[in-house]
């Protein structure tokens, strides 16, 4: 099976879904128990999906032998400067490199909008996606923000 991955709305069904799974994972490893559907349902409210959006952004859905199957959020900030988000890949599709395709469509989609940087932030529990970013170029650096308190690590990548 091959991986695609190319833009697509925010609010697709299938990137509605994937966003929905991603919380679902990020909030129940984080709580270390189950997320309940009440619990997803007020993260995914009012949670800044609309910036996953031209002009504001651009969001991604890798699909594995057609399936969708994993996706990723950029977030246009200061002048060359975009943020990297809501990466997730479905358990059963891990391994597969659909993480590398992500970060790969993204960047691209990065360098056509004038980024010069991406940077983002992520949790110590979230260790695979922090062995992703560092196997793909990213480095940890210092805070570049305090508005996430759940954010623990910082990496950022020149493009």
């Amino acid at each position: 099976m091959t991986w695609t991955v190319t833009p697509e709305r925010f609010d697709s069904p299938d990137a509605a879904l994937l966003r929905r799974d991603y919380y679902d994972e990020v909030a129940s490893r984080y709580w270390g128990r189950p997320a309940t559907v009440e619990e997803i349902a007020d993260g995914l409210t009012d949670d800044g999906s609309e910036l996953l959006a031209p002009p504001a952004g651009e969001f991604v859905v890798g699909r594995l032998g057609g399936a969708a199957a994993a996706c990723a959020g950029l977030i246009l900030m200061e002048a060359g400067i975009a943020e990297l988000t809501r990466v997730y890949v479905r358990p059963e599709a891990r391994g597969t490199g659909g993480g590398g395709r992500l970060l790969g469509a993204v960047e691209s989609l990065a360098r056509a909008l004038g980024v010069r940087q991406i940077r983002l932030d992520t949790r110590n529990d979230l260790v695979e996606a922090r062995g992703l970013y560092a196997k793909h170029g990213y480095r940890e650096v210092p805070a570049f923000h305090h508005r996430n308190q759940y954010a623990e690590h910082w990496f950022a990548k020149e493009l």
